[in-house]
Order: structure tokens, then sequence, then C-alpha cells
């Protein structure tokens, strides 16, 4: 059990952070010493040039260990973070074949290790379809094409092909953000649908995902689910998914019996920080059954967030049962983790190649 008056070290494990800039400066020094995160996640800020993006990488590692999480969104279309430095990968809504996913999957993986990330937040399990906008929830092309069984099988190729290449993926956002009609970023968003559609649909993917071991993270969604998951009587029905018990610790961990590590998305989104402060929104998402918060602009919410934590920790808000769950958890998934390959220039030249190759067939497949 962790005794809590010493558990700085611990607290910073339940975090995954951004940085401010592309290099390992005094500033993002200091943040990294300060919090301890067991992740850091890099955004375009952070991105430059291939070189650039191996030493920072590296510098992470060098300065908070080895096993740390070094992740990204290479989703590939509007998510795709490495633009700049790898041939620009399409989107998920085009890869209609097994084979195109396969694809996508092992060279992002590959690109990935090169540059010394060992995680990837992606897919995107959430299910569209023919029926559904996704035009203003932030959703448009990001999601595999069909139905839900469709988007099971692919994500379970997406996985399986970043696992072969030594990167862990994602599986996002639970319990699934098909139906909602704005975009998280900016508002909560209200995900009308009956109990029935959730579990046969929306959570298809993640139940597939699960039940078959290919996901070992999976990611919280901000969303509300009145219909199919209303909130305790006396609640104020307004919590985010990512910050209520019910499911997080009741729908995804005890009824779908995930076991891996759950994250929350970016706790400086719209959906959240315009309801709850940074503090208060990092504390309710562990006792929800987070194993990781991740903020990743403000260094300031990061700090805020991390000294409220180790509040809720020291007063016993969090209990040391609660803190030591997520910690046994965040420390199993490290243990997967891969170290990077070697940097090799040539060899990310070769899969830009090989996605410009990708993308020609994708464009005469749809001819």
């Amino acid at each position: 059990m962790v005794d809590s008056k010493h558990s700085g070290t611990v607290i910073g494990a339940l975090f995954i952070i951004g940085i401010p800039g592309p290099e390992m400066d005094s500033e993002t020094r200091s943040l990294l010493e300060r919090i301890r995160p067991s992740g850091v996640c890099l955004f375009a800020r952070n991105i430059r040039s291939a070189e650039q993006v191996r030493n920072l990488t590296d510098g992470i590692r060098s300065l908070l260990g080895n096993d740390t999480i070094v992740t990204l969104d290479q989703e590939g279309g509007r998510v795709d973070r490495l633009r700049r430095i790898v041939e620009p990968m399409p989107p998920a809504s085009q890869l209609s074949t097994r084979e195109a996913v396969t694809a996508q999957a092992a060279l992002t993986g590959r690109a990935l290790r090169l540059l010394g990330f060992n995680m990837n937040f992606a897919p995107v399990l959430d299910v569209a379809g023919d029926d559904r906008d996704c035009s203003a929830n932030g959703l448009a092309t990001r999601t595999f094409p069909g139905d839900a069984q469709d988007v099971s099988e692919a994500a379970s190729l997406y996985l399986e092909a970043l696992h072969t290449e030594g990167v862990e993926g994602c599986a996002k956002h639970f319990p699934g953000l098909g139906a909602s009609r704005v975009d998280s970023h900016e508002e909560l968003p209200e995900v009308d649908v009956t109990d029935d559609l959730l579990r046969e649909r929306d959570l298809l993917p993640f139940r597939d995902a699960i039940l078959s071991g290919t996901a070992n993270a999976v990611m919280t969604a901000h969303a509300r689910y009145r219909r199919s998951h209303p909130q305790e009587a006396g609640g104020t029905d307004t919590l985010p998914s990512s910050l209520d018990p019910s499911l997080v610790g009741g729908l995804l961990r005890t009824e779908l019996g995930f076991e891996g590590l759950v994250i929350t998305d970016d706790l400086e989104m719209g959906a959240v920080a315009k309801r709850f402060t940074i503090g208060e929104a990092a504390v309710l998402a562990l006792e929800a059954g987070n194993d990781q918060v991740l903020i990743c602009n403000e260094p300031g919410a990061i700090i805020e967030a991390f000294q409220a934590v180790s509040v809720a920790v020291d007063s016993g808000r969090i209990t040391p049962a609660r803190l030591e769950a997520s910690r046994r958890r965040v420390y199993d998934f490290k243990s997967r983790l891969q170290s990077p390959l070697d940097f090799d220039e040539e060899a990310l030249n070769a899969i830009s190649v090989r996605i410009r190759e990708l993308k020609s067939t994708l464009a005469q497949d749809k001819q």
C-alpha cells in the first residue's frame, strides 16, 4: 500500500502531460522535474524535424526514465502530428480494406519507434455510419468506415499492427462519441442514444477489443449519456462521462471487465473546463476510476491539477487503495513498452514513399 504522505512520485505517475515547445529548455525541464509524470504527449508545437523530435524524446526518457510513456495523436488525416516530417497519412475514413488498415498502422508504428515514441493515442473506435452526422462533432473523417462490426474489425487490425511494430495503442473515445453533435473540445456533448443502442452499436468495438485483449489502454470521452446512462438521483446530471464513476468504474471496469490502463481525454477541453476547475476535474477523474489524467497545454494547469491531487491523496479523499490500483496498472502498462529503434532518417524517407503508395492505391480503389 502507498503511504500518501510520501507519494509525490506516485502522484506523478497519474499524469500524462504536454510540454511547451520543441526543445528540452529550462521551462520544460523544470515542469517535468516538478511533476515527474509517467507520460508526455507531443503535439505539432513540439515537432519541427525528425532529428529534433528524436532528440526531444530521448531527452524526455533521459530525464524521467526509459519506461516513460512517450505518445502523441497520430491518427492520419486531420489529426496528423508528423505531417511536417513524414508524408501525411490518409484519414481513417478512407481505410476501407483490411490491407489498408494494417498498412497504415504498421507504417505509423515503425515511424513512431524511429522517432522515439512508444505509444499512439489511436485508433478511434467511435462508430459513425451514414445515419450520423459527424460534421460538427470533431470526428469527421476520423472514424473507420462502415457499421459497428466493421469498426471493431478495423480497430483490432490496427491495434495488432501497432503491437507488431512495438508501439502501444489506445482505444478512444469510450463509451463512444459517434452520435454526438457538438465537439467536446468546445462544449459538453449530449449523446442522445438509448441504452440498447449504446450497447449494440457504440460499445461493440470497445467490448470486442477488451475481450480479444488487443486493447491495453482506453481513453474516456467527455460527454453526457442521459438517456442511456442517467446519473444517480440527486446528482447534478452534468458530469462528463470521463468523470462519472458509473461509466468508468462501473461500465468499463466492472461490466466490461477492462483491467488495463484508463486515461482521460484532455481535461483542458471545453466540455470539462467550462464546468470544473482543472484541479477538481483531475480529482473527480481519478475518483471515477481513471488511472491517468491527460493535461496537454498550460503548465499552470498541470501544476494546479498536481497540487489538487496531492491534497486529495493526503486528505484521504483519494484513498490509498484507489491510488495503489492505478499505480499498479500504470506500471504494468509501462512494463510492456518497447525501446526505440535506432534513429534512421533514410528509413523515415522510405516510410514516406510507402505512405504515398498507400494513398495511390486508395485513390485507385475509389475509382
